[in-house]
């Protein structure tokens, strides 16, 4: 585990410093973005081998930002939209990464609860954002710090390619501090 701590903690520093926007006409800050990304995708799957299968991916990652992919190709129900498992999947796995690469790999999050509102059928691939502002990471750090653990809530958007928003998640975290000792503490 502390050799995925240090490949988190370094992915993470690499990333934060990558230009979202970087275009071929910035080859390195392209190259940046670009393996960073790779880097991400490589360690989720390592750590949660059904997310490649299905498609899953994250296309972009910031400090307090993550924006993640599925696929309709693979990930259609009955009647040809998307299945609802792979929302749940989009939904769920962006708000550990997001998480772990904002509060740092000292923290581990925890999926405690989540709901998805479907607002209509998503017939091609589709995207969720979710935002984590720093007021709110250090208040989770700081909670994390004293208690050992922190409870968080994150709301992740889903969208179809046209923009069309198709569906709702809200996610109930908790995070632990690693190593938590309540006497040391």
């Amino acid at each position: 585990m502390a050799l995925l701590d240090t490949v988190i903690g370094a992915t993470g520093q690499w990333v934060s410093g990558a230009d979202p926007d970087a275009g071929l006409g910035s080859p390195l800050q392209w190259l940046r973005k670009t393996s960073g990304y790779a880097a991400v995708n490589r360690i989720i799957g390592l750590s949660i081998p059904f997310a490649p299968r299905n498609g899953f991916r994250v296309i972009e990652l910031r400090p307090g930002f993550v924006k993640a992919k599925i696929p309709l190709k693979g990930n259609k129900n009955h009647f040809g939209s998307l299945y609802a498992g792979a929302y749940f999947l989009v939904a769920e796995i962006p708000g550990g990464v997001l998480t772990l690469f904002d509060l740092g790999p000292a923290y581990t999050p925890i999926l405690k609860e989540m709901t998805l509102q479907f607002l209509q059928p998503a017939n091609s691939d589709v995207v969720v954002e979710f935002s984590l502002d720093q007021q709110t990471v250090d208040a989770i750090k700081a909670e994390a710090d004293s208690t050992g653990r922190a409870a968080f809530e994150l709301e992740g958007l889903m969208y179809d390619k046209d923009g069309t928003h198709v569906a709702t998640s809200i996610g109930h975290y908790r995070v632990r501090k690693k190593g938590f000792n309540a006497a040391r503490n």
